[in-house]
């Protein structure tokens, strides 16, 4: 079978072979560390933290750290924290004159500002900490244990270990992108999608078990719709637009150069998944300000902690739009790729080299990513469509929305990682020979 023989194309070359193991390494430390328990806290007592993760925004939370949230574990604030410093940083990098001229330093201020981004994190962390020990308290005496929350050694102790969990996490990320495969960020993300799916997935199948009337044929239904929303995904994040160039002809000697005609593939998603992580890491502000709990007391931070209301959904779609044009004004430079087709002797039919090709390559992506944006928008506000029609929760979340963006993005990142180093060593990808997957590093430029 073709697949089994990309297994073993995989495990015969050594560097390849060295980084998916040393990624699957990372990924069972992680995963262990996601049940080591706070220390003080009784792991039998967290009934009540598990109840309150089991729906609205509080889900999303626990299954973006593994459920490492639910479990009071030394990684319970998981990556996030480090998202949205990400989040601010790059914000600051457009409006900020500082961060600018960092940003053309290249690899010195790149490194300067992954410092500055690792400094806000940690100090994110010392807000979030205490708070989430807070949300642990009360939680935990519902279920008849007292803890005393305050400026004690208890309260200092676990804010420490929670910011040094979360910032452990960030480095298990960055060794798995320079030593792994993919994005280690993203990979810890999908992670943790990835362990709350069989639960979800039974717990689905027993409910429409149980359903009188053909239960069993709406969870089929289900599935069924399910791989078809996957699978639009995937046209989503690999679907293109592809731009006609002409390579002017010129002759040394006796040999000719040029001549051809070939095209810039563009992407109608070139973000890919980066919007959705960064949305949502926007929205999850609220569950900050109010401690991880809503009481009923702020009618506004409640709305937006409740990921089935119109308001949730309507900002969640229209920050996904917005950084998706950001995102993609961030990685696309249409100058830089003017200026390389002039290098190159090649041009845009009928387009004049130089500004005009910038203008023509900015306007083509303007064109496409407002559809891109808001189809992306679509499937990620669909697991509300999917709770009223009466799909439960944890598999809701499956359903399109945030955790299916990020699985479809972050596994074919790494898929086309992967058929990178086959094809370089001559051997044939996941499919057969001409059709790659594309992922984030499909750009021609």
């Amino acid at each position: 079978m073709k697949f089994i023989e990309t297994i073993r194309n995989i495990w015969n070359i050594e560097d390849l072979r060295g980084r998916v193991l040393t990624t699957l390494l990372f990924v069972l430390i992680y995963r262990f560390g996601s049940f080591i328990v706070l220390p003080g806290i009784d792991p039998t007592a967290l009934t009540a933290l598990h109840a309150q993760t089991e729906g609205g925004l509080m889900a999303l939370l626990d299954m973006f750290s593994g459920g490492a949230f639910s479990n009071a574990s030394i990684f319970a604030l998981g990556i996030m924290p480090y998202i949205s410093a990400s989040i601010i940083i790059q914000l600051l990098s457009i409006a900020v004159p500082y961060f600018q001229k960092m940003q053309k330093e290249g690899e010195s201020g790149r490194q300067k500002m992954n410092q500055i981004t690792r400094y806000l994190t940690v100090f994110i962390l010392l807000f979030q900490g205490p708070s989430y020990l807070v949300n642990l308290s009360v939680q935990m005496a519902q279920a008849g244990q007292h803890v005393e929350i305050g400026f004690n050694a208890f309260t200092i102790v676990s804010t420490i270990i929670l910011t040094a969990g979360s910032m452990f996490v960030m480095w298990l990320g960055e060794r798995i992108t320079d030593r792994g495969i993919g994005n280690g960020i993203s990979f810890i993300i999908l992670i943790g999608i990835i362990a709350r799916l069989p639960g979800a997935l039974i717990q689905e199948f027993s409910s429409r078990l149980n359903d009188a009337g053909g239960g069993l044929v709406v969870f089929l239904l289900e599935i069924v719709l399910l791989i078809a929303v996957f699978m639009f995904a995937i046209l989503l994040v690999q679907g293109t637009r592809r731009i006609p160039v002409q390579y002017a002809k010129r002759i040394e000697g006796n040999r000719q150069y040029g001549g051809v005609r070939q095209f810039i593939p563009l992407k109608v998603n070139a973000a890919n998944v980066m919007p959705i992580i960064f949305a949502q890491a926007i929205m999850f502000i609220p569950i900050a300000i109010v401690g991880f709990r809503a009481d009923g007391s702020n009618a506004f931070v409640n709305a937006f902690m409740d990921n089935n209301g119109f308001w949730y959904n309507f900002v969640f779609a229209l920050l996904i739009i917005a950084f998706t044009y950001f995102y993609t004004a961030v990685i696309i430079n249409p100058v830089q790729m003017a200026e390389n087709l002039k290098i190159n002797n090649g041009f845009i039919p009928g387009v004049k080299p130089g500004r005009k090709t910038a203008e023509y390559i900015d306007t083509i992506m303007s064109r496409i990513t407002l559809p891109g944006s808001i189809l992306l928008a679509i499937i990620a506000i669909l697991p509300a469509f999917a709770r009223l029609f009466g799909v439960s929760m944890g598999f809701a979340q499956f359903y399109g929305g945030t955790s299916l963006l990020i699985m479809v993005g972050v596994i074919l990142d790494t898929l086309q990682q992967i058929e990178s180093h086959l094809v370089m060593r001559h051997h044939d990808g996941f499919f057969e020979s001409g059709m790659r997957i594309k992922g984030r590093g499909a750009m021609a430029y």
